[in-house]
């Protein structure tokens, strides 16, 4: 199942990054951001009055803080996303958010930051990411 939602996840970003960009051309690029912040919220509080409900108050307890910050990275992920659509296309700006993941997420893992549990370096993680990389000088040739 995480698989299946790991792809939808993927197919979801791409499909936005599309219309983002386009909303972005007939308005701004902080319009653009600003209503699929919007949209996200309302949608998150319809689907949170129909499901468990729990309290809102429960961020207070949240540690540590720092991981609060997802909003604001949201905002800034949008605006990246949207840029680098509308300069380098779809195509390359997916295969070059998905190389920037694996290599961040890696890292994380390595190091253990964050509260993930620490895992040991693994020599074909990092053969992965270099194939990885590699499929984008082959895609863009």
């Amino acid at each position: 199942m995480g698989i299946i939602i790991a792809l939808l996840s993927g197919a979801l970003m791409s499909l936005q990054g599309v219309f983002n960009t386009e909303v972005t051309k007939q308005t701004s690029v902080w319009v653009a951001a600003g209503w699929v912040q919007l949209t996200a919220f309302i949608t998150c509080v319809v689907i949170w009055l129909f499901t468990g409900r729990e309290p809102v108050m429960g961020l207070m307890q949240v540690t540590p803080k720092y991981v609060l910050l997802g909003g604001i990275m949201g905002a800034l992920i949008t605006y990246t996303v949207i840029r680098s659509m509308a300069s380098l296309g779809p195509a390359q700006t997916a295969l070059l958010i998905v190389i920037s993941q694996i290599i961040v997420a890696y890292g994380i893992e390595l190091f253990g930051l964050f509260g993930v549990d620490k895992t040991p370096f693994a020599w074909h993680k990092l053969i992965g990411a270099a194939i990885a990389i590699g499929g984008i000088v082959v895609f863009e040739r």
